[in-house]
């Protein structure tokens, strides 16, 4: 195990023993969780859930969302922004789906080898390696690691990857660094402590259970 490799898995073991074992949100199947994914970008998660459950409560079915006009798809997810972006990509996604499929579902991707299956979802327009991870790790238990903003954030002040790393080949890089059963908590507590501590513009490091471990915390405490 190298250097780099054992500080990742000792920032995982001190944020679960400052957080716990985290717990995803209600999971939902897969289909499910790809719309709600594709609705979360630039948004947040309180828009992002009012707009899934207006979008459900207007189609009974993901048929009839798919099949729906544009217009009254786009109207149910308003509260998401960026309605008339998402509302187009998600029937698109849902078309290519049944045309591929000949049925709307995703868990044939459970059986799929881990890399075909990130491959299929990464080819629709809109969906990207986050959302393709958060599909495999939460909704199929697949060993995906999704690299969000917050994680992106994070793991470069920690120094867990390289500082000019782009967040596309931040997803392979940290999959490769942590072990495959941390990537449902570090992900998870990683996002906690970009929302709580490690924010964006005013990280609170003097309160950081990292600050030890972390490149940034070390700078600015000498």
């Amino acid at each position: 195990m190298t250097d780099l490799s054992k500080r990742a898995l000792l920032v995982h073991q001190r944020l679960t023993e400052t957080y716990g074992e985290p717990t995803w949100r209600n999971p939902l199947p897969p289909l499910d969780e790809l719309v709600s994914t594709i609705l979360s970008q630039n948004t947040n998660d309180t828009n992002r859930d009012r707009a899934f459950n207006a979008l459900r409560a207007a189609f009974p079915t993901w048929e009839a969302v798919r099949d729906a006009p544009t217009e009254a798809v786009i109207a149910a997810i308003r509260p998401a922004g960026l309605a008339n972006q998402k509302g187009p990509r998600i029937q698109n996604v849902l078309r290519q789906i049944t045309a591929e499929r000949g049925e709307l579902t995703l868990t044939f991707l459970k059986e799929m080898p881990l890399d075909e299956a990130h491959a299929w979802l990464v080819k629709f327009k809109g969906v990207g390696p986050k959302t393709a991870a958060i599909v495999l790790l939460f909704s199929l238990g697949r060993p995906a690691f999704p690299v969000d903003t917050h994680i992106y954030r994070v793991t470069g002040r920690i120094g867990l990857r390289p500082e000019k790393m782009t967040v596309e080949q931040a997803h392979p890089y940290l999959e490769n660094l942590f072990p495959p059963e941390t990537y449902y908590p570090v992900h998870l507590n990683i996002i906690r402590l970009g929302r709580e501590i490690c924010q964006a513009r005013k990280p609170n490091c003097p309160v950081c259970p990292l600050r030890d471990l972390c490149d940034y915390g070390k700078k600015i405490s000498t």
